[in-house]
């Protein structure tokens, strides 16, 4: 199992709801078996800069492959790219 991990941060405030709602739309592809978006808490002080994330799990690299590949993702993309100031992505063997 792969577990897929994404930071981002809106580049202004007013951004990360749409940041967020963009992201949500990658929960229509169906390779992964678990899919969420979250907004970051902020509750450490030490560690702000980041606003929404995507976790998500799939059962092999072909998995992750195929949903990297699906049109929803373009999509997704084009829409939150110009909204956001980071990405940062982990994708992590669990296991």
């Amino acid at each position: 199992m792969i577990r897929h991990i994404v930071f981002f941060s809106a580049r202004a405030q007013e951004d990360v709801a749409a940041v967020k709602s963009g992201l949500e739309m990658l929960g229509k592809i169906p390779h992964s078996s678990v899919f969420e978006v979250s907004l970051n808490t902020k509750v450490d002080p030490l560690c702000d800069a980041v606003d929404v994330v995507v976790y998500a799990e799939f059962p092999d690299e072909g998995a992750l492959a195929a949903y990297k590949a699906d049109p929803i993702y373009a999509e997704a993309t084009r829409m939150v790219r110009p909204l956001r100031e980071i990405r940062y992505s982990a994708d992590v063997v669990a296991g």
